[in-house]
């Protein structure tokens, strides 16, 4: 029998049979499948098993959907629907080998499948597992019938699962089945467990292993760096050498992740010579030089990554990407910008590096030049994208920038979810405008708690502490607040005087919602009574702390000395201050100006020159003005400008415009 090209009035008939038997599938017409014995061709097991069945023979070599209905109604013609084998062969056909059959595939298996077997489950539970979540309803049809399953049942389950809960079950019923020693299943189970961060229950089934081999270890070690588990992920290295397992480069991937989440470039460059000396690496294998690559980048050694991508024979995007982003991190604009331009082909995440760099430099108008350029070449923009634009904005307060950014989303109808929302809003009271703030913390439907987190940090840095404190009491109906969030709350009080709620506040966040207060919170908390001028209150909460006060808490009662004179606890906090952070500024200036105010001037001077014998020098505030998107900084009497001329000539007219307007309302009065 041959497949023909058929004409139009066969493939009608063809599909006016299809439809018909769709028809008896939807129905469960089950009278092909219960034809008597003398109706049926007898099915040989032997010739089947090979394949020497001219209808099956056929469908190894369908490509179409035609020609499967074609044998399909072959089939039923001959009676064959119904039998097992025909049966698995028909479901592995249109299930996995074409999986665009996958709905016949169903169809099949639910009304002409009477008495599926191992395989044909499998099968199924395999090709559902990949499109819709129905495998746990096909394992479970598997258990009602009696069919015992295998390694490979679970193995596909595995792939569906997207629960905790449903792994824990499938590791149970492997157990119970008796399929649970078979390495690949223990392996799959260790994997999903690292990758849902359940770190005990994945150690638990390597310790449960007769005889774990490379690909185990591997996947601890691989999992147990990517979580920042650094000195776990090392020992399992050692229990891997210690069993006479060789390390592979799999493991040396692993350790070079570690070492780079950790930062730690000793580590790092102990494991590259162990490679080196091993002969893992050559130039040749890119996966093991873009991870070495990478993690000397991420330990700030560029000068030997850029060796490590200068030796390489073969580069591809990700060895560019890695040194693009790598000194775009660091600062080195120039050289990122020139692996940039020298790269061959450029992706998103070339792009995306460059852009994030000259936000973090707050250089808008390369920014925006380069989200241009990024246009032109057809390359589509993401979410990080847009983030780094906003950053930029927000870096240096550039109100027109983020205002281009926010309508340039809204033109592209990009959907403002909770991370691009909150992004917007820090940005829009970054940069002063607390009413486009709240207009965009309004428009977020689905609110988490980032985005509530940050409208209150904006109301409490602008002095709306009564709104900051109502939306901290808000956000309750529908999120629980978090440690940062207590922060911002905390700050609004203290900027606003609001002493009691704060306390309250303070000393809710165990009782109330669980949450242990950090030096942060202490912090904060100083800070609010030293302003009030609680100084007793300050001092024993600083006594009663659970950890040391850090820089930031002996700051804040500092400069709480300094607003309300307060000598002697000034004295007290500026030694404590000068003990932690000897080298810079800060804290001689603010106790040498206590000293000023209160006219002891002797001790004033004895701190300005402790300074100067400590090689401390005061770095000289400025101010900024963002024109065009470029920050021009400025000292008092600067002169160093290149329109330094210009300038001075405005500040004169401002300044004769101002006595006028001075004179003129003197006048009226």
């Amino acid at each position: 029998m041959k497949i023909i090209e058929a004409d139009f009035f066969t493939l009608t008939a063809l599909r006016i049979i299809y439809i018909y038997l769709m028809h008896c599938f939807r129905s469960g017409f089950r009278h092909l499948s219960s034809a008597s014995a003398s109706q049926r061709v007898d099915w040989d097991p032997t010739m089947s098993l090979a394949l020497k069945h001219a209808t099956l023979i056929l469908l190894e070599k369908c490509h179409t959907r035609d020609h499967l209905m074609q044998i399909l109604a072959q089939i039923m013609r001959t009676n064959l629907i119904g039998q097992t084998f025909p049966m698995s062969r028909l479901i592995s056909f249109s299930a996995i080998t074409h999986p665009e059959n996958l709905d016949m595939a169903v169809r099949l298996f639910q009304h002409h499948t009477p008495h599926p077997n191992l395989y044909i489950y499998n099968t199924m539970i395999s090709a559902l597992s990949l499109s819709l979540n129905q495998s746990f309803t096909i394992y479970n049809s598997l258990l009602r019938s009696c069919v015992y399953p295998d390694r490979n049942t679970f193995l596909f389950l595995l792939q569906a699962s997207k629960f905790l809960s449903e792994v824990m079950q499938i590791h149970c019923h492997a157990i119970i089945t008796g399929s649970f020693s078979y390495s690949y299943l223990q392996n799959s189970l260790m994997k999903i467990y690292l990758e849902k961060g359940k770190m005990g229950l994945a150690h638990q089934v390597l310790q449960q292993m007769f005889a774990p081999d490379a690909v185990s270890f591997n996947i601890m070690i691989l999992g147990y760096a990517k979580k920042g588990h650094s000195v776990e992920a090392l020992k399992f290295f050692q229990e891997m050498v210690g069993l006479g397992l060789k390390p592979d480069e799999f493991t040396m991937l692993g350790l070079l992740i570690l070492c780079g989440q950790s930062e730690d470039a000793r580590l790092g460059k102990s494991v590259h010579a162990w490679i080196v000396r091993r002969c893992l690496v050559k130039s040749s294998n890119l996966i093991l030089n873009n991870a070495l690559m990478g993690m000397y980048v991420k330990c700030k050694e560029l000068m030997i990554a850029q060796s490590i991508f200068n030796a390489l024979l073969r580069k591809d995007t990700i060895s560019w990407n890695t040194m693009i982003a790598g000194y775009a991190k660091t600062g080195d604009l120039e050289i990122a910008h020139s692996f940039f331009q020298y790269m061959p082909c450029r992706d998103l995440v070339s792009w995306n590096s460059i852009i994030a760099g000259y936000a973090q430099k707050g250089d808008c108008l390369m920014v925006r030049r380069l989200f241009a350029n990024m246009a032109a070449e057809n390359i589509q923009p993401d979410f990080v994208t847009i983030i780094n634009l906003v950053s930029a904005a927000a870096e240096i307060g550039d109100l027109h920038h983020g205002r281009w950014t926010h309508g340039w989303v809204v033109r592209m109808q990009m959907k403002i979810d909770a991370f691009l929302g909150s992004a917007f809003i820090d940005m829009y009271w970054k940069c002063g405008s607390i009413e486009r703030a709240c207009m965009v913390f309004r428009e977020i439907t689905e609110k988490d708690v980032t985005v509530w987190t940050t409208m209150i940090t904006g109301f409490a840095f602008h002095g709306y502490g009564s709104k900051a404190v109502e939306l901290f009491y808000e956000m309750q109906e529908y999120v629980m607040p978090n440690q940062v969030t207590f922060i911002a709350v905390l700050t609004a009080c203290s900027h606003c005087g609001f002493v009691s709620q704060g306390l309250r506040i303070f000393y809710s966040m165990k009782e109330k919602y669980g949450i242990e207060p950090g030096v942060e919170h202490y912090g904060c908390l100083v800070d609010l009574l030293g302003r009030s001028g609680r100084f007793a209150q300050v001092k024993n909460v600083i006594e009663m702390m659970p950890m040391k006060p850090s820089q930031s808490i002996w700051g804040a009662v500092l400069s709480a000395c300094r607003a309300h004179g307060n000598v002697e606890m000034a004295e007290i906090a500026g030694k404590e201050l000068l003990k932690l952070e000897p080298e810079k500024e800060g804290g001689y200036v603010l106790l040498s100006n206590i000293y000023a105010t209160s006219g002891r001037w002797n001790h004033s001077d004895k701190i300005r020159e402790i300074m100067e014998s400590q090689g401390v020098k005061k770095i000289a505030g400025c101010s900024g003005v963002v024109v065009d998107g470029i920050i021009h900084e400025f000292v008092a009497a600067d002169k160093r400008h290149p329109r330094w001329v210009e300038i001075r000539s405005i500040l004169f007219c401002l300044k004769s415009e101002m006595k006028f307007g001075t004179d003129f309302s003197s006048e009226l009065l």
